[in-house]
């Protein structure tokens, strides 16, 4: 989210901005539309293929938390209740609620002041307009997140997993696509384009420019390319091979089928064949296909803006939205062959105690976020220290179909295939994840189509 350029004032949970759905909206998938009402489903995907480890791979893909604001006392884990700040002074991060009231500023020049040459302290000198940035030290009340918790003390949580730059969603979501956003060998897209607000993408208007940032963390504002791109995502290694994928989306024209839809932003697909039927709308198709056996090889999930966990969204339906699809996949015949990966696409402005490895370039890595692993191969109770990033999550994809490599950070990430799950344990019988919300709540509720900015 572009919290680079002002804090937003957001809408309470129920209270709806209806926005007109944009001229080549997506098709609907089943289970709701932007509009309220009832879309035929997509005819299903092609029967997915069995790969190395797994027949399905569905990426849960939800926003802006780092590890300490989600997990900062899980037993077992690397967090911490006590942050630094510039002054050499330490705060005590206060037990706060999932729905935070404001969203924290996450853009580039944010993540360095954060960063603070890797000292961890600068976050208190990032204020959100009149709100201090001693506000950013906090961790979710456990009680608010059960669900996350559960799962990671039932199946696998990484404690060391990095975005791939310090950087907001826009980039994030082409690095769960494709592990990188190099445009050329020097340079790489960081920040949002310089118009984020509808149309988006391709479908930006003429002029929208990107953000680059060299090899070497030279910040060139709004000197990128035209937000249509054309460089190689996983759909091209994907639909070489013949495997089926969908990533499931809310209607182009709402917040979140604008900002966090990936390939809104890739031209081969938003101007092929492959837009409304691999990229499907709304997201709750997920559970038509899932219910009736047809998911993909590699589902790719966006939330609606209420169920994402973004800060400031007045809303704590994140954790039952990601619950009530680990227990459709869970209580259907795909369960023994599927392996759920949820994870936060970027720090999202809040403190985080762990400064990230390796030499800098293209502005990353980036501060940790979550991610678990829910398999029924899965580690139980596992708590996993390595160092992984987004592009571990690609080159996992990769090799569990012998894809190759896209060349990005996927030739270099870690490999968590050997230390996530034990493949000579019998499956695991899925036992229901307990959550606030039900699936028929979340379901009936009308789509948010909340508006990017409504100062």
């Amino acid at each position: 989210m572009p919290g680079q350029h002002r804090w937003l004032r957001l809408l309470p949970l129920g209270a709806f901005i209806l926005a007109a759905t944009l001229p080549g909206a997506l098709s609907g998938c089943g289970g709701g539309s932007s509009s309220g009402s009832v879309v035929p489903p997509l005819p299903p995907p092609p029967p997915a293929t069995k790969g190395k480890y797994f027949t399905h791979i569905v990426i849960l893909m939800q926003e802006n938390r780092t590890f300490d604001n989600l997990f900062a006392t899980f037993p077992g884990a690397d967090g911490t209740r006590r942050g630094k700040t510039h002054n050499g002074k330490t705060l005590l991060l206060r037990k706060a609620d999932l729905e935070s009231r404001i969203s924290p500023n996450n853009g580039y020049s944010f993540w360095k002041r954060d960063y603070n040459g890797g000292k961890m302290n600068g976050f208190d000198t990032v204020n959100i307009g009149k709100v201090s940035g001693t506000y950013v030290y906090e961790y979710v009340d456990p009680a608010q997140i059960a669900p996350y918790w559960d799962l990671a003390k039932s199946y696998v949580l990484s404690d060391h997993t990095f975005q791939t730059q310090g950087s907001g969603s826009f980039t994030a979501h082409q690095d769960l696509i494709r592990g990188g956003t190099n445009v050329n060998a020097n340079q790489s897209l960081i920040d949002f384009p310089n118009d984020w607000g509808h149309p988006w993408g391709c479908d930006a208007p003429p002029g929208t420019r990107t953000s680059l940032i060299t090899a070497h963390n030279q910040y060139m504002s709004f000197q990128g390319p035209f937000p249509c791109l054309q460089y190689a995502t996983l759909r091209d290694l994907l639909d070489a091979k013949g495997i089926s994928w969908r990533y499931y989306t809310p209607a182009q024209g709402s917040f979140a089928g604008n900002l966090w839809n990936g390939f809104a932003a890739i031209d081969a697909v938003r101007h092929g064949s492959e837009w409304g039927t691999n990229v499907a709308s709304p997201e709750t198709g997920i559970f038509t296909d899932i219910s009736r056996d047809t998911l993909p090889a590699v589902a790719w999930v966006v939330p609606d803006y209420p169920n994402s966990d973004h800060p400031g969204n007045n809303s704590d339906t994140g954790p039952s939205w990601v619950a009530q699809i680990v227990n459709a996949v869970g209580q259907s015949p795909a369960w023994n062959t599927t392996v759920i990966l949820v994870v936060w696409d970027d720090w999202g402005g809040w403190y985080d105690h762990v400064a990230p490895p390796g030499t800098r370039r293209y502005g990353g890595l980036g501060f940790r976020v979550p991610l678990l692993a829910v398999a029924p191969y899965a580690k139980s109770g596992y708590v996993s220290h390595a160092v992984y990033q987004l592009g571990s999550i690609v080159r996992f994809v990769e090799d569990n179909w012998s894809l190759g490599r896209l060349g990005t950070t996927d030739a270099h990430s870690g490999d968590f295939a050997r230390d996530f799950f034990d493949f000579s344990q019998n499956p695991r019988k899925f036992v229901p994840i307990e959550s606030k919300y039900s699936r028929s709540q979340l379901l009936s509720r009308p789509p948010s189509n909340h508006p990017v900015d409504d100062e």
